[in-house]
């Protein structure tokens, strides 16, 4: 009999506990569950991190870790197209470069860095194409046939549209050199709304609209189209991904917005055993049938929403944010400390302008208790340091105050008063060794920063952008200040502080005021907060520049933030009244996808 050994060259492995990683088909014994075990592949769609700005009709080029959505429209109004573009890294979405006209209903080719745009509707059927260079769209070389609702595939030098509407619905392919459009192969079915994939020499154009939905599939082979395996689901208005001989179809119009996924081998579709979470048509797609990206759309609203296809031995949870303890006493303008299993919110506002608290809680991570009351009762403050060790700056009493105290995990008590009384400041770092900067006293905005020694403050380095109600996360020698009101409004400047001086890092990609943080100069969480209305927009920051995260379950503002970017808090606030709930954050994980050994 052949042996585990003969076939794949190695012995079982003995493991206590199934490994962290382990490759595909590998075989183990648990020792504990007395089990043998393996790491096997699976299809599962998971949550993203949203676009920045809603958006459906658009068009969807690159990969999964490099993707590219550009243009579209929010459906604000009909007539409300976006020149907007942004770029997704994996983990969220950050704003790149607007193209040079609005519009929608576009298709797409090529990568983030090297993208294409063309056709679409701006303020009537256009003919335009755009090329991106990863950081700005230049004008490229007119389509022959202005059209919307089209299929593309293929590169920036090397594209290809085909179908759509001009109108009428029409079956005319062209193909791009990377300068000019020329004409191409017509497909055998005229139709619009379709989607495609592969490339110019390769391309695969499937579904859209005749005077009905279709199921027909088109392969182009550089000159000439032929009939490919029809779909399982006729809709239009879907997404697509891959090659020729491995692609992906999602969402779209059937007979409702569909979630339905088929895979196609270069012969036949087969439906897909998951569906995107979010049934949907007039979305976009990006990536390879292994590793896919879908987003934006519209249901009966316009949507944001991110989705990832993976067909690995992973299992991907994506980050979310989850209902936590209500605190004791709803606030707001309150200031938070520790981490997420262990914080400290204190200050604040619990009823009207002038009813200000001295109320301290502590989190456990499940429950909310009270803790020792602060000397000085104060909103809009600043708040840093452990749940044992923390440390309360500036705020308003009113007026605007220069106290600071100490708190020891069970009282507080007068530490060295702020230079300069301020409130709307933040801070960052311990007790010991912490920084409180920004802020504003009557009209007055600041960009001063000074830095506690655990005695005494004392001046550090000015910001390059004097500001109030802004965000402060990680120590005093590796701070990170973002957001916040500046003159006329808000802001989504970023600055890195190295212990002395100030330095410009990547914007926020919504500009907002009185919001909340977590994390570290390098790993950071920006939520919540006000741009013109309150909103629950996350976003992450890795040291150079933000993109997009899981949105809070509530809008809210003028809260509290505690924790790290994998384990974040937030709290109380203003939602549509004053708060008392907390809301847990938990980063992206992958984990191996174990299966046991059965003979059954």
């Amino acid at each position: 009999m052949t042996t585990y050994k003969e076939i794949f060259g190695k012995y079982v492995k003995n493991y206590s506990s199934d490994p962290s990683s382990d490759a595909e088909g590998q075989v183990w014994y648990n020792t504990t569950s007395g089990t043998f075990k393996s790491v096997l592949a699976s299809a599962a769609w998971s949550s993203g991190s949203p676009l920045n700005q809603v958006r459906t009709t658009l068009a969807g080029m690159g990969t999964q870790t490099a993707g590219l959505a550009a243009g579209g429209n929010n459906f604000t109004t009909v007539s409300n197209n976006v020149s907007a573009t942004e770029e997704y890294n994996g983990s969220g979405w950050a704003v790149g470069g607007n193209m040079g006209t609005a519009r929608r209903n576009i298709a797409g080719a090529g990568t983030q860095t090297a993208g294409l745009g063309f056709g679409g509707y701006s303020t009537t059927f256009s003919n335009l194409t755009e090329e991106y260079d990863g950081s700005a769209w230049a004008g490229g070389g007119n389509l022959g046939t202005a059209r919307i609702q089209l299929g593309g595939a293929g590169t920036q030098t090397s594209g290809l549209g085909f179908g759509g509407t001009t109108p009428p619905i029409t079956a005319a392919t062209e193909e791009y050199n990377g300068s000019a459009w020329t004409a191409g192969g017509n497909m055998n079915t005229a139709r619009t709304e379709i989607s495609g994939a592969g490339t110019q020499t390769a391309g695969l154009g499937f579904g859209g609209y005749t005077t009905v939905n279709v199921t027909s599939t088109e392969e182009y082979d550089g000159s000439a189209w032929a009939a490919g395996g029809n779909m399982v689901t006729a809709r239009r208005n879907l997404g697509g991904a891959g090659i020729q001989t491995a692609a992906l179809a999602f969402g779209g119009s059937a007979t409702a917005v569909s979630a339905a996924t088929e895979l196609y081998d270069g012969s036949t579709w087969t439906t897909s055993p998951v569906s995107l979470s979010t049934a949907r048509a007039g979305l976009a797609g990006a990536g390879s049938q292994t590793a896919a990206l879908g987003f934006g759309g519209r249901t009966t609203v316009t949507l944001g929403s991110t989705e990832e296809y993976n067909l690995s031995s992973s299992i991907i949870t994506a980050a979310a944010w989850a209902s936590g303890g209500n605190l004791g006493t709803a606030r707001r303008n309150i200031a938070g400390a520790g981490i997420q299993t262990s914080a400290l919110g204190f200050g604040g506002y619990i009823s009207a302008p002038t009813s200000t608290t001295t109320a301290t809680e502590e989190y456990d991570g499940a429950t909310w208790t009270a803790g020792g009351n602060l000397g000085t009762a104060r909103n809009n403050l600043a708040g840093f340091g452990t749940q044992t060790a923390g440390l309360a700056a500036g705020g308003s009493t009113p007026p605007a105050t220069a106290a600071t105290e100490e708190y020891d995990g069970s009282a507080w008590t007068a530490g060295g008063n702020l230079t300069t009384a301020r409130q709307n400041v933040a801070g960052a770092g311990t007790q010991t060794v912490g920084l409180a900067f920004g802020g504003q006293d009557g009209p007055v905005i600041y960009a001063n920063t000074e830095e506690y020694n655990g005695s005494t403050w004392s001046p550090g380095g000015t910001m390059n952008t004097a500001r109030s109600t802004l965000a402060g996360v990680g120590i005093q020698t590796a701070a990170l200040a973002f957001g916040g009101n500046a003159v006329p409004g808000a802001t989504g400047a970023t600055e890195e502080y190295d212990g002395s001086t100030w330095t410009t890092g990547g914007s926020l990609n919504i500009s907002r005021a009185q919001l909340a943080g977590s994390g570290t100069q390098n790993g950071a969480v920006g939520f919540g907060g006000e741009t013109t209305v309150t909103i629950a927009n996350t976003e992450q920051y890795d040291g150079t520049s933000w993109v997009s995260g899981a949105s809070m379950t509530s809008v809210r503002r003028l809260l509290g933030g505690a924790g790290t970017q994998t384990a974040g808090l937030a709290f109380a606030g203003f939602t549509t009244a004053i708060s008392a709930s907390s809301e847990e954050y938990t980063g992206e994980t992958s984990a191996n996808n174990t299966k046991t050994i059965t003979t059954s």
